[in-house]
């Protein structure tokens, strides 16, 4: 019984999905069970419509949905944006690199008349020494060379909210996040392309309309019911519970440090403006309900870092 209700329902999913591109059948469930797993069958026809669209292929990492609080987004990633303007006319490359200490003395930018950068002098060298800025140049036919440079110290502040993309092992800034950093500004500058985010349909009760790309806007996550449930439940723990609370609170504070929030005042406030329920001491539903709250902030910021949007 279990295997033939297993089988209609996906048959179901099969009926369901939408025949989108060169993507056959096999394709679209292979995609469905790993990009899109998170996602209902209106969601993950959205996606893949969209990413046919702009000639994105997911299974390459060009985009991927994020899903909170019922409603979907789709973000292209820095694989993604380099594509868009390898096919766009008059491409002609993009390089970026980072700068050492090391290799100050050895480093300058090149001006134009106008005094606009169109290019850098720089002789790497070994060893290198720690990271201190870096630059990329986006070349187009017909346009000047477009050169993004940043100093260490204007991404600080990203590497203070989010170590886990932008630190080595050692602490020092990852030359490979840096450099896709600046990458990201130069492609979108050279070839206008624009941050884009897809307004995905809410988990029921959505028409099938396709909405457009549009500039990025931010906005607050919303967690589902299920979450607000939780966290809205108050009655006391039983003794077999007091081992799960006390694990709880351990996942809470490495949440915590993943999202970047100091000890003490701002945390209190985290918990204040998202779990208002809680009070005094929390119950295990709470505490769960406040870790998946927590890890969809986890996954917004993530994805924000992994994929280079500029966030100011």
């Amino acid at each position: 019984m279990a295997n033939n209700k297993s089988i209609a329902t996906q048959n179901t999913e099969l009926n369901e999905l939408h025949q989108i591109g060169d993507f056959g059948v096999n394709e679209l469930m292979t995609m469905k069970e790993t990009v899109g797993k998170d996602l209902t069958i209106p969601q993950f026809n959205l996606f893949m419509y969209q990413c046919n669209r702009m000639n994105l292929d997911p299974s390459l990492k060009h985009a991927f949905p994020i899903v909170y609080g019922g409603k979907m987004d789709i973000r292209v990633s820095y694989e993604g944006l380099k594509s868009l303007a390898q096919k766009s006319e008059g491409y002609h490359g993009i390089f970026s690199q980072v700068v050492c200490e090391n290799e100050i003395d050895d480093f300058d930018v090149v001006l134009s008349d106008e005094g606009e950068m169109v290019g850098v002098k720089h002789k790497p060298r070994f060893p290198r020494g720690k990271v201190m800025g870096a630059y990329a140049i986006a070349k187009r036919e017909g346009r000047p060379n477009y050169v993004v440079f940043m100093d260490v110290s204007e991404v600080q502040k990203w590497i203070k909210v989010n170590g886990k993309f932008w630190k080595q092992d050692n602490g020092d800034v990852d030359p490979d996040m840096f450099k896709k950093h600046v990458g990201t500004r130069a492609i979108k500058g050279q070839f206008d392309i624009a941050d884009v985010v897809v307004d995905g349909m809410e988990a029921a009760g959505e028409s099938n309309s396709v909405p457009e790309y549009k500039p990025q806007e931010r906005k607050d996550i919303t967690p589902n019911q299920e979450v607000i449930d939780n966290l809205k439940k108050s009655s006391k723990p039983k003794n077999e519970d007091l081992d799960a609370i006390d694990e709880a609170k351990t996942e809470m504070v490495k949440k915590f440090e993943r999202l970047g929030i100091p000890k003490g005042k701002a945390r209190t406030e985290y918990i204040e403006k998202n779990a208002r329920d809680i009070k005094g001491e929390p119950t295990l539903p709470q505490l769960l309900g406040l870790l998946e709250l927590m890890d969809m902030h986890i996954d917004m910021q993530d994805a924000q870092f992994a994929d280079n949007d500029e966030l100011e």
